[in-house]
């Protein structure tokens, strides 16, 4: 991994920790995942393999993406004020996914890169992946896919919240 690849992921890393703060939600909680997205997709997304298996490994990792960044996004405790603003904050389980997701994603590329490589090729091999753009591909769409869905749920969320709904969506809405 290269200078550039930590510090994106510790920038994400720190959208979420910034947030174990309670804060408004606003404009600035919404651009700034989604520009370090774009920024990763720009440097890292060059193509999207479409050759044997590598649409379903793209598939079932944006899956993967957007299940943990839904849950991210609805395990955060959220609350509006007298004003009605509404503010949130991560907690343990909130942070935890988030963490999770871009663990996975770091722990991937750094076993490939220190002894796990061979593996991963011939994993690709049997299951028709066609190679290191798939999973490049595959890797930084799960990132996109669990900052959009976390992005999703906390907005739904935030309006419902906003209109004293008693939806299950705003469950544990009160810190």
């Amino acid at each position: 991994m290269t200078t550039t690849d930590y510090l994106i992921n510790i920038a994400l890393i720190l959208v979420v920790f910034m947030q174990i703060r309670e804060r408004r939600l606003g404009l600035r909680s919404v651009l700034l995942p989604v520009a370090l997205v774009a920024f990763a997709a720009e440097n890292y997304l060059h193509t999207i393999p479409t050759s044997g298996n590598d649409l379903l490994l793209i598939a079932v990792l944006i899956a993967a993406g957007a299940t943990l960044g839904t849950l991210a996004g609805l395990a955060m405790k959220m609350r509006v004020d007298g004003e009605g603003a509404t503010f949130a904050r991560a907690g343990f389980i909130a942070a935890a996914l988030w963490v999770l997701g871009i663990g996975a994603r770091m722990a991937f590329v750094l076993a490939s890169e220190h002894g796990a490589g061979h593996a991963i090729t011939q994993f690709s091999i049997n299951n028709r992946i066609s190679g290191s753009a798939a999973w490049t591909a595959a890797l930084v769409l799960m990132a996109f896919a669990e900052v959009l869905a976390r992005l999703a749920a906390i907005q739904i969320r935030a309006f419902m919240v906003g209109r004293g709904s008693s939806s299950p969506l705003v469950a544990g809405s009160h810190a």
